[in-house]
């Protein structure tokens, strides 16, 4: 990779696990029956609340690290969507966080703790360190289900990855239907990341995840077909606001051909 100038990374998945959660359900969340819980998708969490969880992942993360690889992405670094609506009806240990009052803040200091504390393990590999997160978590102070915490999360990482693909807002910024409005979109969110990264000491470099696929589930009239001028409209959005990196999202790893990666 070093003699091709490829620059690897390891997406490490850190609080989805379904294969730990179901052998360790005391660390997961489960209802009254002993039945984990699991999202409309049939996957499953592990607690950010659990060090043991974190020491599982971190040492994930020292292996990728040994191997060679020059960056560590975590991902999936957060409670279940609409935690904040579950939790009442689940079982789960909250550790050195259950004396907190607050379980929005409880939940966005579990999750700040974790990136900080891994961070801290990986300073002796030389390696950097970077998280994903939901682009809306940068338009808010904290994402109060997930427990993400845009410039908390930024202060500990080398690099952060906001997921901004067009097709994942609802009406936002103005924009009835985003996925219609590649640039546009990614145009306003680095203007408002921008302006939360002015606001840190020490900011992370920005390379946010942007949109190669087609989100025809949107249903007919609220999505478009995403080829070359889409791809090349998102990147010239994030280099008009002065973000130089970014990464492609398709899920089945068919990328667009032709793309200009560096439109003026």
């Amino acid at each position: 990779m070093e003699e091709k100038q490829i620059y690897p990374i390891a997406r490490v998945v850190v609080f989805k696990d379904t294969e730990l959660a179901e052998k360790r359900p005391d660390l997961s969340y489960t209802y009254d029956s002993g039945e984990v819980y699991k999202n409309g998708r049939g996957e499953a969490f592990v607690s950010p609340f659990m060090k043991e969880v974190w020491d599982y992942n971190v040492q994930i993360a020292i292996e990728a690290a040994k191997m060679g690889f020059q960056e560590i992405q975590f991902d999936y670094v957060r409670f279940p969507e609409g935690f904040g609506y579950l939790a009442d009806n689940l079982n789960f240990e909250m550790g050195e966080y259950a004396d907190m009052e607050d379980p929005v803040q409880a939940r966005v200091q579990a999750v700040t703790d974790f990136v900080d504390y891994a961070e801290k393990k990986l300073e002796p590999y030389d390696v950097d360190v970077s998280v994903d997160i939901f682009g809306y978590a940068a338009t808010i102070p904290a994402a109060p289900n997930i427990g993400q915490n845009f410039s908390k999360i930024s202060e500990n990482v080398d690099v952060i990855s906001a997921m901004i693909y067009p097709s994942h807002w609802g009406p936002y910024f103005g924009l009835e239907k985003p996925d219609l409005h590649p640039y546009e979109l990614v145009a306003e969110y680095a203007k408002v990341e921008n302006k939360r990264m002015e606001t840190l000491e020490t900011p992370p470099v920005s390379r946010p995840w942007i949109q190669d696929f087609t989100a025809s589930y949107l249903g007919d009239g609220n999505y478009k077909v995403y080829g070359k001028e889409e791809v090349e409209a998102q990147i010239r959005a994030l280099n008009d606001n002065g973000i130089e990196e970014f990464l492609l999202w398709n899920a089945g790893n068919s990328y667009t051909p032709g793309v200009d990666y560096t439109p003026e």
